[in-house]
């Protein structure tokens, strides 16, 4: 599978894993630690969720900016491993829940995000511009788009392990304080300090509370168990987004001890010899290539929007719709997080192997092609969704904090549904998003490399703002309304694409 590519790629992609090991640690608690820190909605919650995702993806075109304007990649992608770092240790420090001064710790907590969003934008854009200059070298070339599969199959590897850090350092945080884990527990708390907890939802509480309360003892003040319970879960989420941290230091060691090994766009010499000349382009040339790729950025938008709600909508749905208990396993909230990322190293060499046998008997599809079938796999996914929705009660009735009861695990659906989906989305994602990047690496003028990087990312931000629409629906509409919302957007961008197909496949010859 690595035969034939260049040296640097499996040390960026180490580097890189360790950077997303850290990150979605963190992005695997980050909506049900704002709902169980802050007592927030899933409409307040999706907003910050959406902006801070946004962020990422703006402030990657910023570092893009700053990269091709100072011509040091290297060392603008080192920054931003340390300014990542330091946004971790914000989010890391305990402070007492239930908050006594809302507004105060959460302009803390959104600081926090707001430096890892910034440090992950002179990172993420520019390491991979960085990848793409070391497939510029012609006998590399043809393989250009296995080596992006390549990459962003190491850079899951680090996800994949991520979502169960997090729940394990709070579950354990947890027993060590007298309790265990119970995912409905802290939306029930909060409804019993508002006061705005039913008398239904009081007694499901009272059941809850006392199967959580380790030792036997039953609860006799569930306000004081309110309190207590929130603030031992709340820290554990704390400590969580200390492994971030760690994974920031070994990510940093792996990226210095190989630096000299990487290619430099900004460099006259290059790691393995003399820097080719930046080819220029005529006007006309130019202006076609950032057409079409602004064509695909617009498209891919809608795909982030959908996929995206994996981190949102979609654990909404494991906490208060999917059954915990399985043949025997306790699943966390949070460890379907770890679906994708797996499926994703599981499937890629799959993939590589499959367009490398339909290339070589002539059939393989273009990039955009690819991106276009990518778009109809993703509706198909949200097909699913909506089918295992459909009997479902809405949200309201079910929320404690709304005045509803917590649904019985009698009635939720088995987690096979968010499995299928998420195989389904994954398969989509290979088709779209490594493609996508090396689409970008290939199109993209010499002299606009990291800022069409940054463009890439930046059509993923407005897909990532968009995304508290899909919490608004979740709280509001049938469940399999908002699941059809996503088929709508993904079969219009699939049927846009096709439209569009041979002028793309002329200007990425």
């Amino acid at each position: 599978m690595f035969k034939g590519h260049p040296k640097g790629l499996i040390a960026a992609a180490l580097a890189n894993m360790g950077e997303r090991f850290g990150f979605y640690t963190m992005m695997a608690i980050l909506v049900l630690f704002l709902q169980a820190k802050f007592g927030l909605s899933g409409e307040n919650a999706g907003y910050i969720y959406a902006t801070f995702y946004a962020l990422i993806y703006v402030l990657s075109l910023v570092g893009g900016i700053i990269a091709d304007k100072t011509k040091n990649f290297k060392g603008t992608i080192m920054t931003g491993l340390v300014l990542m770092a330091g946004g971790y240790v914000i989010l890391a420090i305990p402070s007492p829940t239930p908050v006594e001064n809302v507004t105060t710790a959460l302009i803390i907590a959104l600081t926090g995000l707001f430096v890892i969003a910034f440090g992950n934008g002179l990172f993420k854009g520019n390491l991979q511009a960085l990848v793409g200059q070391m497939y510029d070298d012609e006998k590399y070339d043809d393989k250009r788009g296995a080596g992006f599969q390549i990459f962003y199959m190491f850079i899951n590897v680090g996800a994949i392990f991520a979502p169960f850090i997090a729940p394990a350092i709070r579950s354990w945080w947890l027993e060590k304080s007298g309790y265990l884990y119970n995912a409905n527990l802290p939306e029930l708390c909060h409804a019993q300090i508002d006061g705005t907890i039913s008398a239904d939802a009081t007694a499901t509480f009272q059941t809850m509370a006392n199967d959580a309360t380790m030792g036997g003892a039953p609860v006799t003040n569930l306000t004081e168990f309110a309190n207590n319970y929130l603030n031992i879960f709340t820290e554990g989420f704390h400590y969580a987004f200390g492994i971030a941290i760690i994974a920031m230091g070994i990510s940093f060691v792996i990226y210095m001890m190989n630096k000299r090994r990487f290619p430099d766009p900004g460099s006259k010499v290059e790691a393995e010899g003399p820097a080719k000349e930046i080819t220029k382009m005529d006007v006309k040339e130019v202006r076609q290539r950032l057409y079409a790729l602004f064509a695909v950025f617009g498209i891919v938008i809608f795909f982030w929007f959908s996929f995206h709600q994996n981190g949102l909508t979609l654990t909404f749905f494991a906490r208060d719709y999917t059954l915990l208990e399985f043949a025997g396993i306790t699943l966390s909230v949070e460890s379907f997080q770890a679906m994708n990322p797996f499926f994703v190293v599981g499937l890629t060499p799959l993939i590589v192997l499959f367009f490398g046998w339909l290339k070589k008997k002539g059939l393989e599809p273009s990039t955009p092609k690819k991106i276009a079938i990518g778009m109809g796999i993703a509706a198909s996914a949200y097909v699913l969704m909506s089918i295992g929705s459909a009997h479902l009660p809405l949200y309201s009735e079910i929320s404690s904090k709304a005045g509803g009861t917590p649904l019985a695990d009698a009635a939720k659906v088995t987690p096979l549904l968010l499995l299928g989906t998420y195989f389904i989305l994954t398969v989509a994602e290979l088709f779209i998003s490594p493609l996508g990047i090396a689409f970008v690496s290939k199109v993209a003028p010499p002299q606009y490399q990291g800022i069409m990087q940054g463009g890439w990312l930046g059509a993923t931000a407005l897909g990532n703002q968009l995304l508290f629409f899909g919490a608004i629906m979740y709280e509001s509409i049938p469940l399999w309304i908002t699941w059809g919302a996503f088929v709508v957007v993904c079969v219009i961008s699939m049927s846009t694409m096709f439209f569009m197909l041979r002028w793309l496949e002329r200007i990425a010859k």
